[in-house]
């Protein structure tokens, strides 16, 4: 159960609602992290405005939502690990086996994937201060100083709607029910 109100475009507050159109326009439903961030019109206007900015960024579709779904899995935030595998499979055309890869936080079969995958988690896990060996097999991949601070600002995207969606306890639309996750149970 949603632990924060889902806020519609008619009971949100004011400022929240053109994003809210905005988003129900280019979704074709109103997501229930976009609702849920709503109650807070600041919030949901940098999660929108920091994705617009990070879909301009050198990496491509595939590439961002390499980090989207690294970082949400790392989180443990099912809704957007669903959300982004849509996308990942819908717009980036990515193989379902390989969204399947980095849903599992394993090694991508694709080698250039899991250079980002794996330096999406070396973000994560050191809070930037990644490793010369870390900053070297990303670059070694083919990927420049400016991609790895591309990086960089996805973790900080998905940290926003991982972390909302967490204390939210969104559940999932019906329009990502075929992508569900579950994050793995941690060990007592």
């Amino acid at each position: 159960m949603n632990r924060l109100p889902l806020q519609t475009i008619d009971s949100a507050p004011e400022a929240s609602r053109p994003f809210l159109q905005k988003s129900q326009a280019a979704n074709g439903f109103l997501p229930n992290l976009v609702a849920a961030l709503a109650n807070a019109p600041v919030a949901l206007e940098t999660y929108l405005t920091v994705g617009e900015i990070n879909s301009r960024s050198g990496l491509t579709l595939a590439e961002r939502e390499v980090v989207q779904i690294t970082a949400a899995s790392i989180h443990g935030c099912g809704f957007c690990v669903a959300g982004h595998t849509a996308v990942a499979l819908k717009k980036a055309q990515l193989p379902e086996a390989i969204v399947d890869e980095i849903r599992a936080q394993g090694t991508v079969s694709d080698v250039r994937l899991n250079a980002v995958a794996a330096f999406a988690r070396e973000v994560i896990a050191t809070r930037g201060a990644v490793s010369d060996d870390a900053f070297a097999a990303f670059k070694s991949a083919g990927y420049s100083d400016a991609n790895a601070l591309e990086v960089i600002l996805g973790v900080s995207l998905a940290t926003l709607c991982n972390f909302a969606n967490n204390l939210a306890r969104n559940e999932l639309n019906p329009q990502l029910e075929a992508y569900r996750w579950e994050p793995k149970a941690q060990a007592a």
